[in-house]
């Protein structure tokens, strides 16, 4: 903080907002800094703790008590969203029934700063008596937690950020940290991919971005399609019926070809034009996109170089050419893709 901003002839609403924000800062910079030396000191004991998660059968069960159940809860949920079952449970309640939801070949995984939590105490013998894998992240070692635990991510030495160093403010960031860093290396580990995060995220605007072509192009009888002999006149009709601003040129059962509104537009004026055969109007090569891909990179292709198209034909596999749709830029728009 500088001199200036104590001055009181600054006025005492600058001289409150300065220290606020230097307050702030401070509470920053000390929780940075206790991530980065987290980062430093990890060691063999996280990646023994990833293959150990990796090697269950069953789901995570992640407890915590106090601050460190709340980090716990949201380990859970990140766990659980990129492709590692995981659940909370709340100790005390597990001391109470709730030790039936653990079940051989899941894995617990316990959070406390003191390591001497007592409401831990009878998930972890639960757990032992069990063979249970279990793992914690403890600030204190040896603690009670640390000495039962079969795989331990220890805290660095660290100071809570809070003015009178008691709020769990730093020690809390840091088990965060560490529970995002294994559910980030169970995912990698896993080949989870982002079509797989939208399985488990359907709803809002994630879930909306992360829809595969599939889900929303027009398929089977929908797909307006003509052979290349055929006179325009016809393919001005499949046109009309199918109704999506364009018509697919098929050889052979592959897709050679695709005529759209802007090229009736642009070449109707021609002599003889409704009795062309498709072949002498159709634009070659047109764009792909996979039946699996995203919708949003259906619309990254829709609005590619040369220049902007309302619609793709949909293939199984690029190398084949047979169409099995179409998706349009209004059913990327409806599925708010955008």
């Amino acid at each position: 903080m500088t001199q200036s901003a104590l001055d009181p002839s600054l006025g005492a609403d600058v001289v409150a907002v300065a220290t606020h924000l230097d307050r702030g800062r401070t509470v920053l910079r000390l929780e940075a800094a206790a991530l980065e030396a987290c980062a430093r000191g990890l060691d063999g004991a996280f990646a023994t703790a990833v293959d150990t998660l990796l090697g269950i059968g069953g789901r995570v069960v992640v407890t915590g008590m106090g601050k460190s159940g709340h980090v716990a809860r949201k380990i859970a949920a990140t766990l659980a969203s990129t492709g590692t079952p995981a659940f909370f449970v709340h100790p005390a309640e597990a001391s109470h029934g709730d030790l039936g939801m653990v079940a051989r070949g899941d894995a617990v995984l316990a959070l406390s700063n003191s390591g001497e939590t007592p409401e831990l105490r009878d998930i972890l013998v639960y757990a032992k008596r069990f063979s249970i894998p279990l793992l914690a992240i403890v600030g204190r070692a040896p603690s009670a937690l640390a000495d039962a635990a079969d795989v331990t991510l220890q805290l660095p030495p660290l100071r809570e950020a809070c003015p009178i160093g008691m709020a769990p403010t730093t020690s809390t960031t840091v088990m965060l940290a560490l529970g995002d860093a294994l559910a980030a290396a169970l995912l990698a580990a896993k080949g989870f991919e982002r079509r797989d995060f939208a399985v488990f995220h359907p709803g809002g605007k994630l879930g909306s971005r992360l829809v595969r072509v599939r889900d929303v192009m027009h398929g089977g009888d929908a797909v307006p399609l003509i052979t290349p002999e055929r006179p325009m006149r016809d393919a001005i009709l499949e046109m009309t019926n199918k109704r999506l601003g364009c018509v697919g040129v098929i050889d052979a059962g592959s897709l050679i070809g695709i005529v759209t509104d802007g090229d009736l537009r642009r070449q109707m004026e021609r002599p003889g034009f409704f009795d062309l055969p498709v072949a002498e109007v159709m634009s070659a090569h047109p764009r792909l996109i996979q039946a699996d891909a995203l919708a949003v990179e259906a619309l990254a292709a829709m609005e590619g170089p040369p220049r902007a198209v309302t619609q793709l034909f949909v293939v199984e596999a690029m190398d084949q050419c047979r169409p099995v749709g179409v998706i349009h830029l209004h059913d990327c728009l409806e599925a708010g893709v955008a």
